[in-house]
């Protein structure tokens, strides 16, 4: 692949008039000798001055040789390349040379620096120039020039606001001269310090120093700086002090040995009132420049290097993330220079600074704190400093106790491993810490201490946000336990590390579930084959021994084959596998396991599969023929892919396949070049043509996909693969190796063509992009009758009232765009409208950048043209408009057509001028017309009526007056509209058709709404483009005006128009997509060269936020509709402000609004409240917005007390914005939702985490729950709930204990206890259980024994009048959350079933504990309960019953089912389940079931033999069989039939009826009338598969019905179960046990069922293949994919056909299948339908519900099946199909074909021109019953004949 060299870039060199006089002298002595120089003269200079000598030089043309390479060098502007080449150039003089050359660099410094023009700072502060000349006399010069430049640049600052570009790079310059300023400082200390000393009294320099370091300290007290600057100026600050003061022990003590002017200049980095980041960063100033290694100079150093730890855990970082990031670098930047000074050779450390770094120390446990407190921080960047910081604290604590080198021997190590270990596996944090033990003490030391950690770490590799970190911990430890096996020098040591990290990791691949080990292959499979390349044929070898997979996987795993493609793919893919030989893949597995595993029913083992053969380690690896013939077993049926993921899998790995086969074609290509050996020259032609052979198959094969009909991914993924053969191998016709467009027919570019019209976007523009790289000849659109009918074709389109169809003309036009005559043809269109139309001339050979601009301008003027006609009679009548020809589709088609434009290099300028101001009055106009509806309050279902119509009184006055007085009256009164007696004309949803000339219209409510909204949408896009795309005209002070094609005026016109739309708009799609259009011009404002321009969006965010604050009832601002586009105005404005700014925008934003949206007292009324409503629905969509980033972090805390406090407002519309604001906070702070567990530990943080990234909240959420307790109980009885009760328990759920939890620390979390406690209390039960959940974080681990004492006090000891129960339960729930309880007798059911939770606790299977004695009590209590002795008939519930009955059922469940052996109630079993199944309560009958069921299944999957559980007696099965006959809630009887279907898989059931015992056809009898009649048929269709053999064609025909496309998924998965159990027992028996009939209606529900959209219900009936005899397939009897499960099926079934002896029956079959079903209605009506289609009346076109099966490809496959089956008939049978019925059958089918073909193609001819574009759906369905009709005529043909 031959990569482009990189062009040189070239800028101009700008002079003054002495320079260039001064040049031009030079040069005139330099031309005699330069003139001959080949090379670059600034090389050239280089080389002859570095090789110059002492002897005798020309003085003069040396000179001027170096004079003119200085004045070259400062006239350059800073990142020009020729000043670096210069530099080097002047760098390599000898050293004999170097004074002068300095000196001639000084001299025009000096001159430079004399009288700079401020546009002149940038380059002249570059620091090669500085330290060029900082060693010559002009060192003061120098720092007086920085300082000037410095100064420059803060006054130009404050005059920047809104500037955010100019300001970006006035940062950019200030930080290059601070850092020139440190540079030439720090390069001149000496002479700085010198020049001090000599002069005792002022002097220039120490002027100089003092107002350079003002500069630096105004930098840092100025927070409108970025932070790198700041950072950058704290460290100049220390720099500059220490050059003054020097490097011994009085630096470090301060500024009491520092001159006067320095202490004068420092006065305001010590008050008290400076910004707390000044403090940061004179601590990262003072690690940076100072010397930390060795001993410290004496015990000031000492001192410093304590100080600094303690600073900056003391600072406020809650403001900013980013300063957080900077905190976290400058202490682990502090303890690196901690180690740094332990590690000092000279003497040892003093015992003070080795007390206070030591391990345990109280400095260590703040560090700790800090650590777990920002180990899982947003920023990448500060968890990986505090893993940083984590290890260095061990180095620190190594160094300070040598003698501890044994880990195990260190108790602080050792219960820092343990609290690290013994925390849950979702703290992010935990990983890296683990890392660092292993690191510093061995893998050996972990796995000591947890034995089974290597396959914890496994289980944890299904979720993708620990998968990283897992991975990394995993591969420490394997990486450091090998090397501490080898070490230990023994022959087998491979053995035990293989058993330790390969065995875990096999049993995962083979049976966890696919999505559980997809990150296995992405993270640390490819780490540990990179460590041990060997263990490969360990791999191989132990999962070969393994059974093969089938289709009974655990929970749908890979198995065996799916394990060990996985190990071959990642070993490929690192190169420890070789391609395939003879046969054999690395001389490891066999070809045919290959070919199984590429199409194995799992998504994942074929893309494994996929993979080994795609991915190589070397790009150049030729493809073997073997992996070609692979690709082709693959491709057919995968092509099919309804899965996004697994299509971008297949694109990916084919292209890395086909860029193998690129790169490894232009090595074979060299080499035939150079190769002299005939015999490898004669294999690697044989190779090129396997290629050409291959990609011809491939690309063909793609082609013929593309059908009408196809299904939509089929389409997409051949189109991609197709645009991926275009780019690397193009379809050339020409003398090209391969040569691939010469395959391509007219038909196949065709139906790419046709491609365009798909209803999917992607299809649209691939389709688009591969036509772009097909010949052209085979497109065809040179042709002018082509082009004419396309090109008419989009202009219909473009006017059509469907919306993708727009979207369709703009790929079609642009298509069009480069053929050179498309102006002509243009021109004949619009002669044929009766357009007055004239195209621009194009000039005679017009390059193709010239003719794809006049084409671009000749179809917009067009468009534009229809657009102002169609506006006009918009604005006359806009239904007729959205009848007819609605304004989107024209405005859509403008500005895709504009889109593909080079607008930079333009030749018809003045036109293009003239048609934008055109197209901006337009979009007005537009505007204009549709404004009324999506500006009204109730957009929806709005039709304004015409303004001519007699009718229209009554709509119009609705119009009139919601339109015009729209307002916010809503706050105050409600609006009644005016009766009139005489109006009868009401709003519906169809009104008549209009005469418009006997044309007839029928206009919806939709339609009218959907022409607004979208017409909307295409006028905020087009302008938003015109304003991205088109140069600028503007004029910026004196300067010279840049000459563009919109002007200043315009672009603000614009953004007023979008100010108004996004105000005032209230439907959503009309404003959402504004502010797509608006994004686009505020992007633009940024970066425009106009100043006036880039101070726009200041000033219109403070209107806009002035227009909030004063908003009321009577502002037009909308306030509901979640204030509709004010949000999205204010998105927009500042997500235009750089992040790397210092985003005062939003700053000064959120300060405003979260003013607003607090509660205030004057604030009360619905009418004062607007505001506040305003306020908080933007807060909450600039919180949403992920383009702001970490910049909103720091008003988090603002936003959560505005929105708690909102709840307390007593406005409806508070309280609601308040709630949505509250949502988008939790889940900011929070995360995404990862689950459906609302209580998921990963959607929570430590309390110390999020108290100190949040530390505002801490006294506002503890002051808020203080106020919500007192008002829980109430002496009264009445219910009081705090409005702020339910968040602030919310928010205090997802808090965790944190690892630090019992240290002292200022953020205690103590202080919540008391009152979450009496939150318990209240009545309201949820409120009980949140508070419960809240306390358990707040109840730190020490505090554990005395919180329950406490808890129990509060208990009452009997019972009285005066207990509260509310009281009693909120107690026990606290119990129960944190596992400890108390029995305490009570008559409250709801307190006594919380209590019986606790018990389920306690004697759980986890308990290790003693609980015997208290399992024997609970069971007494449940043999007494209602349960087990009330009577149902007498039974009466009450509140909290049912919850009470449940929590028995529980401890029945445990006691019976679940751990009968540790309970002792094996006796009881029975009774117990007995009292389950018949309990009256429904809930209780359904958790009975349900835990039954999970036990079974649980057993079935532990034991391999089938065997009936013995806690399931005779009288359970009796009970069970009981239930199923008589149970009449649905949801309890199918919980039983799926017991006794899983009951019935390891024997014959009996059932039982009481004590009748009923046979097997009655069971069936019954099973079948309920299973009619019920909604709930697939657990009856699965119970009774085992006894279905004995059934009539009833139970054939519930099959079949459950399997068609209409049912539930549940029913259809059931039935693709029963159809694959009984495969090999009805299915393909030989001996037909349901007879003929029945038998091929099955096989033709399991072929529907393999054709379902459902990807699951296919993969359920594709796993038939696995359980049908092996002699009667063709494949391998393994799980397959259903393609090819439904290509081998039909295979199967024609063998069946001849093995039953039955092919003249199954041809007669297969062929009814092939002609379809019959459809309603004779065919004539089918064509007259056809020909009075209108599809104008609905607007979205609805096609099959099926997007996956393919019914043309269905009907190609029955046909090649019956081809087949019909020789094979005849070949065995002389006569032929005899009987009379079946020929009668013939010619009826014959009979039926004749006329759907008939009647097909009557209706395909009645269709308008080119149908596939305006009719797509209609013309592909006609095209399958034509084909369908002829291929079932040629069958019946062949039969007769």
């Amino acid at each position: 692949m031959v990569v482009k060299k990189k062009t040189a870039r070239v800028e101009a060199v700008v002079l003054d008039e002495d320079k260039l006089h001064q040049l031009i002298g030079n040069v005139a002595q330099l031309l005699t000798t330069v003139c001959d120089v080949s090379q670059r003269p600034s090389l050239w200079a280089g080389s002859q001055l570095e090789a110059l000598s002492e002897e005798q030089p020309d003085g003069a043309l040396l000179d001027a040789c170096l004079h003119t390479l200085s004045l070259v060098y400062t006239s350059l502007q800073a990142k020009n390349p020729l000043r670096r080449a210069i530099a080097s150039a002047l760098a390599s003089v000898p050293v004999w040379l170097q004074e002068r050359a300095v000196n001639r660099l000084s001299a025009c410094v000096s001159d430079c620096l004399s009288d700079p023009a401020a546009d002149r700072y940038p380059h002249l502060t570059d620091s090669q120039t500085a330290v060029k000349v900082s060693a010559s006399l002009l060192l003061c010069v120098v720092l007086q020039f920085l300082h000037k430049g410095l100064s420059e640049y803060l006054h130009q600052n404050s005059g920047l606001a809104g500037r955010h570009i100019a300001q970006a790079q006035l940062m950019q310059s200030c930080l290059a001269a601070v850092k020139t300023s440190m540079l030439v400082i720090q390069r001149s200390q000496e002479a700085v310090s010198a020049a001090l000393e000599a002069e005792q009294s002022h002097c220039e320099l120490e002027d100089t120093l003092s107002s350079l370091l003002g500069s630096y300290i105004h930098i840092l007290t100025d927070e409108e700086f970025i932070q790198s600057v700041q950072s950058t100026a704290g460290m100049a600050v220390v720099l500059l002090i220490r050059s003054v003061i020097g490097c011994g022990d009085e630096v470090a003590s301060g500024l009491d040995s520092a001159p006067q002017w320095l202490k004068q200049r420092c006065e305001g980095l010590c008050t008290s009132g400076r910004p707390p980041g000044v403090s940061l960063y004179l601590c990262h100033g003072a690690l940076a420049m100072l010397s930390w290694k060795g001993a410290l100079p004496g015990p000031q150093w000492e001192q410093l290097l304590l100080l600094v730890p303690d600073t900056l855990l003391d600072l406020d970082v809650r403001y900013e993330s980013s300063t957080a990031m900077v905190v976290a670098r400058v202490l682990t930047l502090w303890s690196s220079a901690a180690l740094d000074c332990l590690q000092g050779k000279n003497q040892p450390c003093p015992p003070r600074l080795q007390q206070s770094l030591s391990g345990g120390s109280e400095l260590q446990q703040h560090l700790l704190e800090h650590i777990y407190s920002h180990w899982e921080h947003p920023l990448d960047g500060v968890r990986h400093q505090t893993r940083s910081l984590f290890r260095n604290l061990l180095l620190l604590h190594q160094h300070t106790d040598p003698s501890a080198s044994d880990p195990t021997q260190d108790s602080y190590v050792t219960e820092l491993t343990q609290s690290l270990l013994g925390l849950e596996w979702h703290m992010r944090g935990k990983y890296g810490s683990l890392g660092c033990l292993v690191e510093l003490y061995g893998a050996r030391y972990l796995l000591n201490i947890q034995p089974q950690l290597p396959s914890c770490l496994l289980g944890l590799m299904g979720d993708q946000t620990l998968a990283p970190y897992a991975s990394d911990l995993l591969e420490r430890l394997f990486v450091s336990h090998r090397a501490q096996l080898a070490g230990e020098a023994t022959e087998d040591w491979m053995e035990p590390w293989h058993r330790t990290w390969v065995t875990p990791l096999l049993q995962v691949l083979c049976r966890a579930r696919l999505d559980q080990t997809t990150y296995i292959l992405d993270y640390f499979l490819p780490k540990l084959l990179r460590c041990s390349p060997s263990s490969l044929a360990h791999m191989v070898q132990a999962l070969q021994d393994r059974p093969p997979c089938s289709a009974g996987n655990v929970h749908g795993s890979r198995g065996a084959l799916g394990a060990l493609m996985t190990c071959l793919r990642a070993a490929r893919a690192q190169g420890v596998v070789p391609s395939s030989e003879e046969g054999l893949w690395g001389g490891l597995v066999p070809l045919s396991l290959l070919q199984q595993a590429l199409v194995h029913k799992h998504d994942q083992v074929r893309m494994d599969a996929l993979g080994l053969v795609c991915e190589s380690h070397r790009s150049t690896e030729v493809v073997t023929s073997q992996e070609m013939d692979l690709i082709r077993h693959f491709l057919p049926p995968n092509l099919n892919s309804q899965s996004p993921g697994v299509r971008q899998q297949t694109v990916s790995l084919l292209k890395k396949l086909l860029c193998r086969m690129k790169d490894s074609t232009l090595l074979l290509q060299k080499r035939l070049i150079q190769e002299r050996d005939q015999e490898q020259r004669d294999r690697d032609q044989q190779t090129l043509h396997l290629y050409k052979e291959f990609l011809r198959w491939v690309c063909v094969r793609l082609l013929e996909v593309l059908l009408p009909g196809a299904s939509f991914s089929k389409c997409l993924m051949s189109l991609h693969l197709l645009c991926v053969l275009g780019q690397l191998f193009t379809f050339s016709t020409g003398p090209d190796v391969f040569a691939l467009g010469e395959v391509v027919t007219s038909d196949h570019a065709q139906n790419v063509l046709y491609c365009v019209a798909s209803n999917f976007l992607e299809v649209k523009q691939l389709a688009s992009t591969l036509l772009r790289q097909l010949p052209p000849s085979a497109v065809g659109l040179q042709d002018q009758e082509r082009m004419c009918g396309v090109l008419r074709a989009a202009l219909d389109l473009s006017t059509s009232t469907r919306p993708f169809d727009s979207v369709s003309a703009a790929h079609l036009l642009n298509l069009l765009l480069h053929q050179p005559h498309l102006s002509q043809t243009l021109l004949h269109c619009a002669r044929e409208q009766g357009l007055d139309f004239q195209p621009p001339s194009p000039p005679p050979q017009p390059s193709g950048a010239v003719t794809l601009e006049l084409n671009t301008l000749a179809v917009v003027q067009f468009l534009l043209h229809c657009l102002q006609l169609e506006v006009s009679k918009a604005e006359s009548s806009l239904l007729q408009a959205a009848a007819s020809s609605p304004l989107y589709g024209r405005a859509h088609c403008i500005t895709a057509v504009l889109q593909h434009l080079n607008t930079e290099s333009l030749s018809r300028t003045e036109q293009w001028r003239c048609l934008v101001s055109e197209l901006i009055a337009v979009c007005y106009r537009m505007s204009d017309v549709v404004s009324p509806v999506v500006q009204s309050s109730s957009p929806e279902g709005l039709i304004p009526m015409d303004t001519d119509s007699e009718t229209s009184a009554g709509l119009q006055r609705i119009l009139q007056e919601i339109q015009p007085r729209d307002t916010n009256d809503f706050f105050t009164s409600a609006r009644e509209l005016d009766t009139h007696p005489g109006d009868t004309q009401t709003q519906t949803t169809h009104t008549p058709s209009l005469d418009t000339g006997g044309e007839g219209y029928r206009v919806t409510a939709q339609m009218v709404l959907v022409c607004c909204w979208r017409s909307m949408k295409e006028v905020a896009m087009l302008l938003g483009q015109l304003c991205q795309s088109l140069p600028l005209h503007y004029t910026n002070g004196s300067s010279h005006t840049h000459t563009g094609l919109i002007t200043e005026a315009q672009v603000e016109g614009v953004g007023l128009y979008f100010r108004q739309q996004l105000l005032q708009s209230r439907h959503r799609g009309a404003f959402e997509l504004a502010y797509v259009g608006f994004v686009r011009l505020t992007d633009m404002l940024c970066r425009s060269g106009s100043q006036g321009l880039q101070q726009l969006p200041a000033r219109w965010l403070s209107e806009v936020l002035e227009e909030v604050k004063s908003s009321d009832p009577s502002s037009k601002l909308c306030a509901t509709r979640r204030s509709a586009g004010i949000p999205f105005y204010i998105q927009a404005l500042l997500s235009s402000e750089p992040k790397s700014s210092s985003c005062s925008l939003l700053k000064m934003t959120m300060r405003e609004l979260i003013a607003l949206a607090m509660p205030s007292a004057n604030r009360n009324t619905d009418c004062s409240t607007v505001p506040q409503v305003h306020a908080l629905n933007i807060l909450r969509a600039l919180y949403r917005d992920t383009r702001l980033g970490e910049n909103i972090i720091p008003f988090v805390s603002d936003g959560l007390q505005a929105a708690v406090l909102g709840f307390t407002s007593p406005v409806w519309a508070v309280r609601n914005s308040s709630t949505l604001l509250f949502s988008t906070l939790i889940t900011r702070i929070f995360g995404v939702k990862r689950g459906k567990d609302e209580h998921s530990k990963k959607n929570r943080m430590t309390g110390r985490e999020f108290f100190t990234r949040f530390p505002a909240l801490y006294p506002f959420l503890l002051n808020q729950l203080e106020e919500a307790a007192a008002t829980v109980e109430s002496d009264s009885g009445q219910v009081k709930l705090h409005p702020s009760l339910f968040l602030l328990l919310l928010v205090l759920s997802r808090l965790y204990p944190s690892p630090m939890d019992g240290s002292s620390s200022p953020l205690g979390l103590a202080p919540f206890m008391p009152f979450i406690i009496r939150c318990g209390r209240s009545a309201v039960y949820r409120t009980r259980e949140m508070a419960a959940r809240a306390l358990v974080p707040f109840v730190l681990v020490t505090q554990v024994p005395p919180t329950v004492h406490a808890l129990l006090q509060e208990l009452p000891s009997e019972p009285g009048p005066r207990i509260q129960h509310n009281h009693i339960h909120g107690t026990l729930l606290n119990f129960l959350f944190v596992f400890s309880s108390l029995f305490r007798q009570n008559s409250c059911v709801v307190t006594r079933g919380a209590f019986l939770d606790v018990l389920v606790c306690l004697c759980g299977p986890k308990i290790n504990s003693d609980v015997g004695h208290l399992r024997q009590e609970a069971l007494s209590v449940l043999v007494a309960s209602d349960l087990v002795t009330s009577d149902a008939s007498s039974s009466t519930l009450g509140p909290g019953s049912t919850q009470y009955l449940l929590s028995l059922a529980r401890v029945a469940l445990s006691a019976s089912v679940e751990i009968p052996e540790l309970w002792g109630g094996a006796r009881l079993t029975s009774q117990l389940l007995q009292s389950l199944l018949r309990c009256p309560q429904y809930e209780v009958r359904e958790l009975a079931l349900e835990g039954v069921l999970r036990r079974l299944q649980e057993e079935e999957e532990e034991e391999e033999e089938e065997r009936r559980p013995q806690w399931l007696d005779e009288t359970t099965l009796s009970n069970l069989t009981s239930l199923a006959l008589h149970e009449r809630h649905p949801q309890c009887l199918a919980k039983v039939l799926t017991v006794l279907s899983v009951l019935s898989s390891s024997g014959e059931l009996q059932w039982r009826d009481g004590v009748k015992i009923l046979s097997q056809e009655e069971v069936l009898l019954h099973l079948l009338a309920l299973a009619h009649n019920s909604a709930h048929r697939s657990e009856k269709t699965h119970t009774y598969v085992h006894i279905a053999e004995a059934c009539s064609a009833q139970w054939g025909a519930l099959l079949c019905s459950c399997c068609s496309e209409e049912q539930p998924m549940e029913v259809k998965l059931a039935a693709a179960k029963v159809l694959v159990d009984c495969a090999a027992s009805v299915l393909s028996s030989p001996h037909l046990p349901l007879g003929l009939s029945t038998t091929v209606s099955l096989w033709r529900s399991l072929f529907t069922l393999l054709q379902d959209e459902d990807e699951e219900v296919r993969d359920s009936a594709s796993d038939f293949i696995c359980k049908v005899p092996a002699p009667l397939l063709d494949v391998a009897a393994v799980s397959v994919c259903p393609p090819v499960a439904l290509h081998s099926g039909v295979g199967l079934l024609c063998r069946l056909f001849e093995l039953w002896g039955q092919e003249p029956a199954g041809v007669l079959a297969l062929t009814e299948w092939l002609l379809g079903e019959e459809e309603e209605g004779d065919d004539e009506a089918v064509a007259d339908e056809a020909s009075s289609l209108d599809e104008e009346d609905f607007l979205f076109e609805k096609g099959d519900l099926n997007l996956w099966a393919e019914p043309v490809q269905w009907v190609k496959l029955l046909h090649g099946h019956l081809d087949s089956l019909i020789l094979t008939f005849k070949q065995t049978q002389v006569s032929g199909i005899s009987e009379p019925d079946q020929l009668h059958q013939i010619r009826t089918l014959s009979t039926r074909a004749r006329a759907k073909a008939l009647g097909s193609q009557q209706a395909l001819d009645s269709l308008p021109a080119l149908p596939q574009f305006s009719c797509t759906m209609e013309h592909a369905r006609l095209v399958l019953r034509s084909q369908r009709a002829a291929l079932a005529l040629e069958t019946t043909d062949r039969l007769c004949g």
